[in-house]
């Protein structure tokens, strides 16, 4: 022990999961890829350890969990801490809906007697646009947990050492500061962290920030909508130290990575690495509808690396997207955006959002089979429009007194939580689900594949990607974003209120489960596989083509993305808007 307190200092980061509709948390054998918030402050918290910021005669140690593909034991993190002489344990990027289970766990380590802190999306925007201290916030703090708004790199070095002085505030609130994010300790995660993820995939943000002003976002009001980002040597450095690691494929988790600022520098940088010095790096990004327009970017994407993008399509129906104020889409742009990405070869992932006034059961599925004939998207991702704590439409309709759902846990995206003006909850949810059946029939996945193998994309990464998404949707009853290899349940690890299955039940009743989905999906694979080879061996199948694939020509009457509504029709005929400047 120093004069001043323990000779080490454990520092736990966790990054909850949450429930799935059993009260089992939602837990893989592999996850689906890692949480960039938990890398971006582990590589702070080791940062802080390299300074010794509590002094030079104490040691920070750092571990980091990730309750998607962990199962977190509280006793042996105390155990851990105990034996340090002190530490913090922190909740990292906790959203919504892992709010409860973050508290859940929160709990167990207070009774434990550790210092907890919570921080995330779900404290920082709540605190953000919300009058005062929600009442989940506010008990959170009366059982003594330390809640943390705004970005770490604002503020993790004051928390460790009060922490470390025994001096924990209830509340840092770091949301009026946006913090410069050029030259900060780069976001990382051991390598064995990364190794329990499908892919072997990691995450880095390079900037933050979005210029646009969809309602139902909460980034524009937790990160702001000024760009703020790396520079092309903080990206390289988190490149090259993955590459060492044996990691070589990235996710760029920017919002919009079109509206970073610094995207052209931060390419060439990718693409020196990639044509010069031979590093066959992967990258996945998200973008806007309109990048396209963007001089070079597609082109230098494709060189870079980038082989999957993720666009906000989230409708076609122009009345949907102004409601949304998400008004940079256009629908007449969406043709031509596309096929740009897919002459660099890109799988496009298109989110598609359910719920907007408009909607009906028979406008959703109408859309879906537009996209299906019209549009060169290859994996449709489903949400139910939710009023997030921290967006515009939850400042909105909490104001307005309008009634919303009291269980966190449910604000993931694919449950209803407030009320639809066509729709019941329950109507709302079945099409959502109806949604995922439609898009991922068995002859669209064969189109999805021909249109693979057409544009010289990797058939067996197809037919990968395409049983991970339909196997995770319709079999697992669960969105892919949430998704992995292998769900494990634990038995003992049930949300409290909900009793403890005994063990003679619960052993043969998930065993039951876990062969029955099993075996429909050995099934779809040996499908899909007959699929691929007879696709191997046709000459012709390079040629292929379909509406879809087929390049722009003069579409305003032929198209049912621009007759289907008199909103389309309209949007057919506008005259095009310049391209925005980015903020």
């Amino acid at each position: 022990m120093t004069a001043t307190g323990p000779a080490r200092f454990h520092v736990a980061l966790i990054k909850p999961s949450h429930y799935d509709d059993d009260g089992y948390v939602i837990q893989w054998f592999r996850s689906s890829m890692p949480s960039n918030s938990l890398a971006a402050v582990y590589g702070l918290a080791v940062d802080c350890a390299e300074r010794r910021v509590l002094g030079e005669g104490v040691e920070i140690t750092v571990t980091v969990y990730d309750e998607t593909n962990t199962r977190i034991r509280p006793e042996r993190i105390a155990a851990d801490i105990r034996a340090a002489g002190s530490g913090l344990v922190g909740l990292v990027g906790v959203q919504s809906n892992q709010f409860p289970r973050a508290m859940d766990l929160a709990r167990r380590l207070r009774a434990l007697r550790l210092q907890v802190v919570i921080g995330g999306f779900h404290v920082s925007g709540s605190l953000s646009m919300l009058p005062g201290v929600s009442p989940e916030l506010q008990a959170a703090m009366d059982l003594g947990i330390t809640l943390y708004a705004g970005e770490a790199e604002d503020g993790l070095e004051e928390l460790l050492r009060d922490a470390h002085a025994g001096r924990l505030r209830s509340l840092y609130n770091h949301m009026a500061n946006l913090p410069n994010i050029a030259g900060v300790p780069i976001p990382r995660l051991p390598r064995d962290r990364i190794a329990r993820t499908a892919g072997h995939m990691t995450t880095f943000d390079a900037g933050r920030g979005c210029p646009f002003q969809c309602s139902f976002c909460t980034i524009i009001n937790v990160q702001g909508r000024v760009s703020r980002r790396r520079s092309a040597e903080d990206v390289e450095q988190i490149i090259r130290h993955n590459l060492a690691q044996g990691i070589t494929s990235f996710f760029i988790t920017d919002d919009n990575f079109a509206r970073n600022k610094d995207w052209e520098p931060i390419l060439d940088r990718l693409i020196k690495l990639r044509e010069e010095e031979g590093c066959r790096i992967k990258l996945t990004i998200q973008v806007d509808t309109l990048c396209h327009r963007i001089p070079h970017f597609i082109e230098k994407c494709g060189r870079a690396g980038v082989v999957r993008v993720f666009i906000g399509l989230e409708s076609i129906n122009p009345e949907s997207l102004a409601a949304a104020k998400k008004k940079q889409n256009r629908i007449t742009e969406y043709r031509d955006m596309l096929l740009a990405w897919k002459r660099i070869r890109a799988v496009i992932w298109a989110g598609y959002i359910i719920g907007f006034p408009a909607d009906t059961r028979e406008t959703v599925l109408r859309d879906i089979g537009i996209i299906q004939r019209e549009l060169a998207i290859d994996f449709l991702e489903f949400f139910i429009l939710t009023p997030l704590p921290g967006s515009e439409d939850h400042q909105t309709l909490a104001a307005a007194g309008v009634p919303m759902d009291g269980d966190l846990n449910r604000y993931d995206t694919f449950h209803a939580v407030t009320d639809h003006p066509v729709l019941s909850r329950a109507a709302w949810e079945a099409v959502y689900w109806e949604a995922w059946s439609r898009y991922y029939t068995f002859e669209h996945m064969v189109t999805l594949m021909r249109r693979a193998a057409a544009t010289r994309i990797s058939l067996g990464k197809m037919l990968n990607m395409l049983v991970a998404f339909w196997s995770l949707a319709l079999v697992e009853h669960t969105h892919p974003l949430e998704g992995g290899y292998f769900r494990r349940r634990v038995r003992t690890e049930r949300r409290p209120g909900l009793p403890t299955v005994p063990a003679w039940r619960f052993w043969p009743g998930e065993a039951a489960v876990f062969a029955s989905r099993h075996v429909r999906i050995a099934r779809m694979v040996l499908r899909l596989m007959l699929v691929r080879r007879r696709l191997k061996r046709d000459p012709t199948a390079r040629d292929w083509r379909d509406l879809a694939l087929t390049p722009v020509a003069d579409e305003t009457g032929t198209l049912a993305l621009l007759t289907a509504t008199e909103a389309a029709r309209t949007a057919a005929t506008r005259p095009m808007r310049p391209l925005a400047a980015s903020g």
